[in-house]
C-alpha cells in the first residue's frame, strides 16, 4: 500500500508568533465571579497582549462594575486596561463625567460604542441629552482627552442596517470621527472577514480592523450573541457539537480545533492581530494563542 503524500506541513509547526492579541472580559457580579476573572487575567496577562477591554452596560450598577475592573487593571498591571462605554440611557453629560473618571484612573483606552437597547429586540432611542451614533459618541470623546478609541465593525453586517453598504458608511463615519482601529463581531468564516476587509479598504477606509475570535464551547448561548450582532453559525459547526452536552471535554477540544484553524487561516491570509472574547474563561484562548506561536512572558506587577 502506498503511503498518501502529504502536500503541507503542520499548521501549527513553529509558527513566528508574530501576532498581536487583546482579550475581552465582561464585569463580574457576584464575589465568585470577580476571582474567576481575576484568575483568567492573571493566566492571561503573561502572554502580553496590546490590551485588555471590559464590556459596559447601561445602568449604574453595571458602569460601576465595569470601572473598578478597569480600574484595577490599570492600578494592578502594565497590560493597558480598555473601557467600553456606550451611549445608552445616559446624557452627554454623565457620559463625560465616566471617561473623565476613567483618564484619571490612568486609562487611555475607550472601546466606544452605540450600545444595544435596555430591552433586546426593542429599537434604540437616544437619550434626549445624549448621543445618538457611535460616531458622535466618538467626536465627544476626542474633545476630553486624547484617548484610544476602538470602535465595532460588523463582518456580516449589523441586523439593524439597511443594507452592507450602509453598514460600512457607518463605520467609516466612526473612523472619521477620530476611531483609532475597529474590532469586528465574531464570526465563523475567514471568508466572510477577508471579504469585509476588501469592502472596507474599497470604501476608504485604511484603520486597522481586527478580527474578532469567539472560541465556541456552547452552541446555545453563541446562537443567542449571533442574533444580537448578525453573524451566522453554519450548519456543519451545529453537526460538529451534536451529541457533546454531557462531554465538557470534548466540547472544549472541539471548540479550540475549530477556532485555532480559523486563527490559522486568518494569519495565513495576512492577519497578525486578533481579539478575543474570553467570556471571562482563559483555557480556550490561551490555547489558541499558544497554537499561534506566543509563548508565556513573566508578567510584570506594578508597584506602589
Amino acid at each position: 500500500m502506498t503511503s498518501p503524500v502529504l502536500t503541507s506541513g503542520p499548521l501549527f509547526a513553529d509558527l513566528a508568533g508574530d501576532v498581536d492579541i487583546s482579550f475581552e472580559f465582561f464585569p463580574p457580579k457576584t464575589p465568585r465571579m470577580e476571582e474567576q476573572l481575576w484568575e483568567t487575567f492573571k493566566t492571561l496577562e503573561p502572554l502580553g497582549p496590546r490590551f485588555v477591554s471590559v464590556t459596559y452596560g447601561a445602568g449604574g450598577s453595571t458602569r460601576e462594575r465595569t470601572h473598578n475592573t478597569v480600574a484595577r487593571i490599570a492600578r494592578e498591571s502594565h497590560i493597558p486596561a480598555a473601557a467600553h462605554l456606550t451611549c445608552v440611557d445616559a446624557s452627554k453629560d454623565e457620559i463625560h463625567e465616566v471617561a473623565r473618571a476613567y483618564w484619571d484612573a490612568g486609562v487611555r483606552h475607550i472601546v466606544a460604542l452605540r450600545g444595544d437597547p435596555p430591552i433586546m429586540g426593542s429599537t434604540f432611542v437616544p437619550h434626549p441629552d445624549g448621543y445618538a451614533s457611535a460616531a458622535d459618541l466618538v467626536r465627544g470623546l476626542r474633545d476630553i482627552a486624547p484617548f484610544e478609541i476602538s470602535v465595532a465593525a460588523y463582518p456580516e453586517t449589523h441586523p439593524e442596517a439597511i443594507s452592507p453598504e450602509a453598514d460600512l458608511a457607518n463605520l467609516k463615519a466612526k473612523i472619521d470621527a477620530g476611531a483609532t482601529r475597529a474590532i469586528t463581531q465574531f464570526f465563523f468564516s475567514p471568508e466572510a472577514f477577508f471579504r469585509f476587509q476588501d469592502r472596507a479598504l474599497a470604501a476608504g477606509i485604511t484603520a486597522e480592523i481586527v478580527p474578532g475570535i469567539l472560541p465556541v464551547s456552547n452552541v446555545a448561548q453563541a446562537r443567542k450573541f449571533a442574533q444580537q450582532c448578525g453573524a451566522e453559525i453554519p450548519a456543519w459547526m451545529d453537526r460538529l457539537f451534536e451529541g457533546l452536552d454531557d462531554l465538557p471535554g470534548a466540547r472544549q477540544l472541539v471548540a479550540a480545533t475549530l477556532a485555532a484553524e480559523m486563527c490559522r487561516n486568518l494569519y495565513a491570509g495576512g492577519v497578525r492581530q486578533f481579539h478575543f472574547y474570553t467570556l471571562n474563561r482563559a483555557e480556550l484562548s490561551y490555547a489558541i494563542c499558544h497554537l499561534l506561536g506566543i509563548r508565556s512572558k513573566h508578567p510584570q506587577e506594578k508597584t506602589a
